[in-house]
C-alpha cells in the first residue's frame, strides 16, 4: 500500500481498473444467476411426453449445466489486460466473454480471435495496438498494473502517456515470489508460445523446450483454446491430460478451470487403468523391459498358456464321462480361430467342448445325435458342475489384474521365452503393491482379454431389476396419494433415480478404460514407455495430441531419445514441432550450472537461452550431516523468500523425508523460488540417466540455487562453480571451511 499511496498516478490507474472489474464481476453474477435459474427451470420440468421432448430436456440440462460451471470456474482472475488500439478505443481481456445489454462486448474471451493481439503484438509488429496494459487482481480486487507502450505518439495524440503505469510483465511476473502453485500466467504468454497455443486441432504437436520455457503452460493453454474453438467436439469427449506424477498434477489442476474449462481428465500413467492408482516406479532392469514392447508378446503368450488341454484323454469321475484330447483341442481350435478376445472366444470354446463331449456320451450310450439331443444334450451337461470345473480350468476367465500378477509371480511359467536375468526382473512376489509400470501391462491385457458378455448381462439385468423395484414402489406411493391415474409410475421412479441426470465428459471417462478422448495431453512425455505410448494412443484414435517433453530431462530408463523413434509407428511423418528455445523461469547464474552438466549429459543439446540476468549466484555448502544441517538451509531466507524445494536422491528420500525431500523424478514439472540440490554426486550415480535427473533438479529454482554436498561435487559441477566464484560469484561456505 504504500507503493500505490506514493504513487497519485498509479492509485488513479487502480481506481479506474477497479471500477471496470467491479462492473465485470456485477455482469458475471447477473449470468450466472440467469443460469442457475435456467437450469433450475430444466430441472422442474415435467418429465412426460415423448421420447424425443426427454431428450430435449436432457441435452438442455447438459448444456445449461456446463455453463453454470463454467461461470463458475473464471471467479478467480476474471479480467487480467487491457489493449488499446490506435482509434483510442480500448478492450478487456479474461477467461470468459461477457456482453452487455446491448450485446455488446464487455469482457473479450483470451481464446478469441480478437484477443490474439494480446499475446503477439510486439514493439516490431504492435499489430494496431498502443498499449498493453496488464492487470494484477487478488479475488475482486485490482492490486497491480503494469504497461507496455507500442506507439508513444499515438498515446501523446490521445493525452494517454501520462497515465503508463507499471513495467513489462513477463519479468514483474517472474520476480514475484512464488505460492506453490502454477502462477496464473495466461497473461504472459509470448509470441512463440501463442503459436503452440492456436495450432490447430487435427495431428500431433510436439511441443519441445528446455526447464522454464513455458512448454507446459502453453500446452495447458492450447487445451483451453481448442475446447473453446472445437468446443461441440471436445465437451462430448473430453480431454485428457496425462502428467509425470501426482504432486504435478496437483500444481497445475487449478489452470484449467481457471481459464474457464472444466472438461479436463488429469491422470498420471499410473492412474490411466480405472481403479489402479500406482506411484511407486520398478528398478531400471524392470522399467526397461515392462516397458518395451516385447511385453505385448509376453502377455498374448500368457493369455494362450492359459488355454490349455490335458496331457491325454482323462475322465469326469463324478459322471463317467471321458474328456478326450482330440475333442477339446478342436474346440480350442475353434475358438482361437475367431481371433477373438480370450474372455469373448470362451463361450465359444465352452460351447464346441459342450457338444464335442454330449456327442461323445451320446455314442457311449447308443444314443443317435439327432436333432433334440443336438438341442439338449449340451445344456444338460454344462449345468453339470463337475463339467463346468473341468472346462472351466481349460479356459479360464480372466480378469487383467489376474492375468498380470501370475505372470509376475511366476514368469519361469507363463514367460519361457524371456532369459534368465529378464524373468528374474519380472518376478514379483503375489500380492505387491502395482507400479506405474505395472499399469500399461493391465491396458494390454485388457485389451488381450476383452469381455465375455456376462458383467455387461449381468448389470443390464440388475438395471431392470431396480428399474422394476422402482416403479412398483413409485406405484403404491401414487395409490396411497390418491394420484394414480394422474402420472405415469415410470416416469415418478425415474425422476426420483436422476438424482444427477448429467455428468460431464470427464467424469465418464474416469470410470471408462475404452473411452476415446478428443484430445490428449501428454506432459513430460519423454518419460513414456514404449508400453505406455499404446495405452495413449487406445485412447486418442484420431491422433489429435499435444506431446510436451525435453528429451534432455529424461530420467526413466525406459524413456524416449527421439520423438519419431515414439511417434513414428503411429503417425509416420505426420506430426509437427514446436521448438521453445527462451527460459522465462531460471535466471542465468543458475542456467549456467545447469547447463555445464547438460553439456557433460549432452554436448549436442542445447539449454534454453535464459531471458533473466538478474537472481543470485548458486552456492555449493560442503556439510557433514544432511539431517541435521539442510534445515538451515531449507530456512526462510528474510521476506518474501518464496517456498523453497529440496531435490535428493532417491536413496535419502526415507531418511529425509520429515524435510519435505523430492526426488528428481517427483520435482520434474515443478517449480520453486529457492532449491536445495543434496548429494549431487549420488543423484548422478544413482541411474544411467541420472545425469538427465541431476540437470532437472538444478532446474527447478526461480530464484536461488544451493547445492549441497558431502564430498567432491561431480566434475561438471565442479568446473561450473570454480567459474562462478572466478566471475565474483560466492562459492558457499560451511562451518568456516571453503567448499569447491
Amino acid at each position: 500500500m504504500n507503493e500505490i499511496a506514493a504513487d497519485p498516478l498509479l492509485t488513479a490507474q487502480l481506481g479506474l481498473e477497479q471500477q471496470r472489474l467491479t462492473e465485470l464481476y456485477a455482469h458475471l453474477d447477473a449470468a450466472r444467476t440467469e443460469a442457475r435459474a435456467a437450469l433450475e427451470r430444466t430441472v422442474r420440468a415435467p418429465r412426460d411426453g415423448t421420447r424425443q421432448a426427454r431428450l430435449e430436456r436432457e441435452v438442455a440440462h447438459a448444456e445449461r449445466a456446463g455453463r453454470l460451471a463454467r461461470l463458475t470456474a473464471v471467479e478467480r482472475g476474471l479480467c487480467f489486460g487491457r489493449i488499446d488500439g490506435g482509434d483510442g478505443g480500448s478492450r478487456y481481456i479474461g477467461r470468459t466473454g461477457l456482453l452487455d445489454g446491448e450485446f455488446e462486448p464487455l469482457l473479450l474471451d483470451w481464446r478469441a480471435p480478437a484477443a490474439r493481439p494480446f499475446y503477439t503484438a510486439g514493439p516490431a509488429d504492435p499489430q494496431g495496438l498502443v498499449r498493453r496494459r496488464h492487470l494484477r487482481t487478488e479475488g475482486r480486487r485490482v492490486v497491480g498494473l503494469d504497461d507496455e507502450a507500442f506507439d508513444l505518439d499515438a498515446l501523446d495524440a490521445a493525452g494517454a502517456r501520462a497515465t503508463l503505469v507499471g513495467e513489462a510483465a513477463l519479468l514483474a511476473e517472474l520476480r514475484r515470489a512464488g505460492t506453490g502453485r502454477m502462477r496464473e500466467v495466461v497473461a504472459t504468454i509470448q509470441g512463440e508460445q501463442d503459436r503452440v497455443i492456436r495450432s490447430g486441432l487435427a495431428g500431433a504437436l510436439v511441443v519441445h523446450g528446455g526447464p522454464g520455457t513455458g512448454k507446459t503452460v502453453a500446452a495447458l493453454h492450447r487445451a483451453a483454446y481448442l475446447l473453446y474453438t472445437h468446443r461441440e467436439v471436445l465437451e462430448r469427449r473430453g480431454v485428457l491430460v496425462i502428467g509425470p506424477n501426482p504432486a504435478f498434477l496437483r500444481h497445475i489442476e487449478r489452470v484449467l478451470p481457471s481459464l474457464g474449462e472444466t472438461g479436463v481428465l488429469l491422470r498420471t500413467v499410473g492412474e490411466l487403468f480405472p481403479g489402479v492408482r500406482a506411484t511407486a516406479a520398478d528398478r531400471p532392469e524392470a522399467a526397461v523391459l515392462k516397458g518395451s514392447l516385447r511385453m505385448a508378446d509376453v502377455l498374448a503368450g500368457a493369455v494362450r498358456l492359459h488355454q490349455r488341454l490335458p496331457a491325454g484323454d482323462g475322465r469326469i469321475a463324478a459322471l463317467d464321462l471321458p474328456l478326450p484330447r482330440r475333442v477339446l483341442h478342436a474346440a480350442r481350435e475353434r475358438a482361437r480361430g475367431l481371433r477373438l478376445p480370450h474372455n469373448a472366444a470362451r463361450p465359444v470354446f465352452l460351447a464346441a467342448a459342450l457338444e464335442g463331449l454330449a456327442r461323445v456320451r451320446a455314442e457311449e450310450l447308443g444314443r443317435p445325435w439327432d436333432e433334440e439331443e443336438a438341442r439338449y444334450a449340451p445344456g444338460e451337461l454344462g449345468a453339470e458342475p463337475a463339467v463346468r470345473a473341468a472346462l472351466d480350468a481349460l479356459w479360464p476367465l480372466l480378469t487383467p489384474h489376474r492375468l498380470v500378477e501370475a505372470l509376475l509371480a511366476d514368469p519361469d511359467a507363463l514367460a519361457p521365452g524371456l532369459s534368465p536375468a529378464e524373468r528374474a526382473a519380472l518376478r514379483r512376489a503375489p500380492g505387491a503393491p502395482w507400479t506405474v509400470e505395472d499399469v500399461p501391462l493391465l491396458d494390454e491385457a485388457a485389451e488381450l482379454l476383452g469381455s465375455d458378455g456376462a458383467a455387461e448381462r449381468a448389470a443390464e439385468a440388475a438395471g431392470e431389476r431396480a428399474r422394476a423395484a422402482a416403479e412398483a414402489y413409485a406405484h403404491g406411493v401414487l395409490e396411497v396419494t390418491g394420484q394414480a391415474g394422474e402420472l405415469d409410475p415410470a416416469e415418478l421412479a425415474a425422476r426420483h433415480a436422476e438424482a444427477d441426470p448429467y455428468r460431464a465428459a470427464a467424469e465418464r471417462a474416469a470410470d471408462d478404460r475404452e473411452w476415446t478422448f478428443g484430445h490428449v495431453v501428454v506432459d513430460e512425455a519423454q518419460e513414456l514407455s514404449e508400453l505406455a505410448w499404446r495405452t495413449v494412443m487406445r485412447r486418442i484414435p484420431t491422433r489429435s495430441l499435444t506431446v510436451v517433453g525435453d528429451l534432455a530431462q529424461t530420467s526413466s530408463a525406459a524413456g524416449a531419445r527421439d520423438w519419431q523413434q515414439v511417434l513414428g509407428r503411429y503417425l509416420g511423418t505426420r506430426w509437427r514441432e514446436e521448438r521453445l528455445e527462451i527460459g522465462y523461469r531460471t535466471p542465468a547464474p543458475v542456467m549456467a550450472v545447469a547447463a555445464a552438466v547438460l553439456a557433460d549429459v549432452d554436448p549436442a543439446a542445447r539449454a534454453p537461452v535464459p531471458v533473466r540476468t538478474d537472481g543470485e549466484p548458486p552456492r555449493a555448502v560442503r556439510v557433514a550431516d544432511y539431517a541435521a544441517e539442510l534445515p538451515a538451509l531449507l530456512a526462510p531466507d528474510g521476506p518474501g523468500a518464496g517456498v523453497t524445494g529440496l531435490v535428493v536422491p532417491d536413496a535419502r528420500l526415507a531418511e529425509l523425508a520429515h524435510l519435505g525431500a523430492l526426488s528428481a523424478a517427483r520435482c520434474k514439472g515443478l517449480e520453486f523460488d529457492a532449491v536445495v540440490v543434496a548429494d549431487p554426486a549420488a543423484i548422478r550415480a544413482q541411474s544411467p540417466r541420472g545425469g538427465n535427473d541431476l540437470y532437472v533438479a538444478l532446474t527447478r529454482a526461480t530464484r536461488r540455487l544451493t547445492v549441497a554436498h558431502h564430498g567432491p561435487l561431480p566434475e561438471p559441477l565442479r568446473a561450473a562453480f570454480e567459474q562462478v566464484a572466478g566471475g565474483g560469484g560466492e562459492i558457499g561456505v560451511s562451518g568456516g571451511e571453503r567448499t569447491g
